[in-house]
C-alpha cells in the first residue's frame, strides 16, 4: 500500500457504465501527491464520467479507487468528501440564489469549528480579493469569470488533500482561462494534489506534471507534458 499511499489517488481497472452500457472500459491512472495530473479528452470521452466514480455519484461496475491507501470504492459520496476531496465541478454551478458569502461557507458545510470555517473563508477571500468587496452579493448576478472564482474558492473552503477540477475553461475568455489556470497552478504550490480534466490542451500541459489521454472510454496514452505534446497518437486520439 505505499505506492498508493505515496501517488495519492489510484484508479485501477475501473469499468463505469451507464444503463449497461460502458462508459469506462478498464481505466488505470495515478495522481501522485503533491502534483498536478492532467486527463485531457473530448466531449464524450468519459471524462465527467471517471470524475463521477471517483467521488461515488456513479459507482464503478468494476475496478477500484484508492486515495492515499484508503479504499474508496463502494463509499458514499459524503464519506469520500469526508477523506479529503473537493470538487470544482464542470460549468461552475455556483448556488444562484445565495450571496457570495453563502456559497463559501457551503463547501465547509462538514466543518463544525466557527474558529476553523472562518480562517478558511480568510483564506478564500485572500485568494480571490474580489469576492470580499461583492461578499453580499448574489452568486447568479455575477459573471462567469466571478462565479468561476467562487467555484474554485467554494471548493477549496474544504481543505481538501485532493481537488478534483473538472473543465474550468468551459465558456470562458482566454483572458480569463489563463487566469484560472494560473489560481490552480498557485492552490498547487500550497500543497494541494490536484488532477485536472480538460479539453484546453495547450494551458493543461502548461501546468501539469504529468498527463493521460482518454478516448472513447480509454486511456491511450500517458507521459509527461513534453512526451504528450509531441505524440501523435495523442493529437488523434484528442482532435478525433
Amino acid at each position: 500500500m505505499s505506492t498508493e499511499t505515496e501517488n495519492g489517488l489510484v484508479v485501477e481497472k475501473v469499468y463505469t457504465a451507464y444503463d449497461k452500457a460502458d462508459v469506462l472500459e478498464d481505466v488505470s491512472l495515478t495522481a501522485q501527491a503533491g502534483k498536478i495530473t492532467c486527463l485531457l479528452g473530448s466531449n464524450g470521452s468519459g471524462k465527467t464520467t471517471l470524475i463521477r466514480s471517483i467521488l461515488g455519484l456513479t459507482p464503478p461496475n468494476n475496478g477500484r479507487i484508492v486515495f492515499h491507501g484508503t479504499e474508496l470504492t463502494g463509499l458514499p459520496s459524503h464519506r469520500i468528501i469526508a477523506a479529503g476531496i473537493a470538487c470544482i465541478p464542470e460549468g461552475r454551478k455556483v448556488f444562484s440564489r445565495l450571496t457570495v458569502d453563502e456559497n463559501l461557507r457551503l463547501g465547509a458545510y462538514q466543518e463544525k469549528s466557527p474558529k476553523v470555517l472562518a480562517e478558511r473563508l480568510a483564506q478564500a477571500y485572500r485568494t480571490f480579493p474580489q469576492l470580499r468587496e461583492r461578499r453580499n452579493q448574489l452568486a447568479g448576478t455575477m459573471s462567469g469569470g466571478e462565479q468561476a472564482m467562487v467555484s474554485i474558492g467554494r471548493g477549496l473552503m474544504r481543505a481538501p488533500r485532493l481537488l478534483l477540477v473538472d473543465e474550468p475553461s468551459l465558456g470562458l475568455s482566454p483572458l480569463l482561462v489563463k487566469q484560472n489556470f494560473e489560481i490552480i497552478r498557485r492552490i498547487n504550490e500550497q500543497g494541494i494534489t490536484v488532477f485536472l480534466v480538460e479539453q484546453n490542451v495547450h494551458q493543461t500541459l502548461e501546468i501539469a506534471h504529468h498527463g493521460y489521454v482518454l478516448s472513447k472510454g480509454r486511456i491511450v496514452a500517458a507521459g509527461t507534458p513534453e512526451e504528450l505534446g509531441r505524440d501523435r497518437e495523442v493529437h488523434r486520439a484528442y482532435f478525433g
